[in-house]
């Protein structure tokens, strides 16, 4: 597991206390993160919605400098799956 990923985890884990649906967040070179009922772990399990960022953007987006939609409508986030799903993320996220 990269030391990225690692951090990804526990910064997701920090800022998601519950989410009642299934996330994967892409992160480009790196791996992949699922967030659902059992928690926040490395995975590429299927889910309802994937997320795909780079890891700068991703950071950015955990640490609050960038709002998750912001990030969607300039083209650093892409969205795949569940467009509810996601907006119920961006919600938890922003």
């Amino acid at each position: 597991m990269s030391e990225i990923i690692d951090q990804a985890v526990a910064a997701l884990s920090a800022k998601v206390d519950s989410f009642d649906g299934s996330a994967k967040f892409v992160i480009e070179n790196e791996g992949s993160i699922v967030l659902d009922g059992a928690g926040v772990r490395e995975s590429d399990d299927d889910t309802d919605v994937t997320l795909t960022a780079s890891a700068e953007t991703f950071q950015a987006i955990m640490e609050g400098d960038v709002n998750p939609t912001m990030a969607f409508m300039q083209g650093k986030l892409k969205i795949d799956g569940s467009m509810g799903e996601a907006m119920k993320l961006a919600s938890v996220l922003g």
